[in-house]
């Protein structure tokens, strides 16, 4: 059996639509660092469990590995502007949007562009090719209200998904 090519795989996965988040993490000196990612998984619920894939040579990744703490900003609509500013390379990102670290947070959260944010440890990470698979124990979930929907990234653009309505009954 043939291997599929890059080009063939990348095009499957393009059309495999899937929610936008930001990890983030400080590194042993306490700087914090980011990425945007696209490669979220739940993986169990007991204990509440997540994995995230990170490219190698990433400071993201290494700071993770470092601290064996990270936090997941999981985007709304209003947030793809910060997505696209952690998935540039900017150096000084960090300085660009709006932070906080409340008590027990494992890295950065982003309020402003994250409906919510997972607090995790990295209690296990797996190289593969180019990327590192690092799961997560979640240790607490902190919700940021806003009006917006998730932002979903698929076909190579983002999208929100419409915000929950409450429901209508018949009768």
């Amino acid at each position: 059996m043939s291997q599929t090519s890059q080009t063939e795989f990348r095009s499957l996965m393009a059309g495999f639509p899937t929610g936008v988040a930001v990890a983030t993490a400080f590194d042993v000196t306490g700087r914090p660092r980011g990425m945007t990612c696209s490669s979220l998984c739940s993986v169990v619920l007991d204990p509440p469990t997540l994995l995230i894939c990170m490219r190698h040579g990433s400071a993201t990744l290494e700071a993770v590995e470092g601290r064996r703490a990270f936090a997941v900003n999981v985007l709304h609509g209003g947030g793809q502007p910060v997505a696209e500013l952690f998935a540039s390379g900017a150096p000084d990102r960090f300085d660009r949007v709006s932070w906080t670290t409340p008590p027990a947070a494992c890295g950065p959260h982003l309020p402003d562009a994250a409906q919510s944010v997972a607090d995790c440890e990295a209690v296990r990470t797996e190289r593969i090719g180019d990327h590192t698979v690092v799961f997560g124990e979640v240790l607490g979930v902190t919700s940021y209200p806003s009006d917006d929907g998730p932002l979903l990234y698929g076909l190579r653009r983002y999208a929100t998904w419409p915000p929950s309505r409450p429901a209508v009954s018949a009768g």
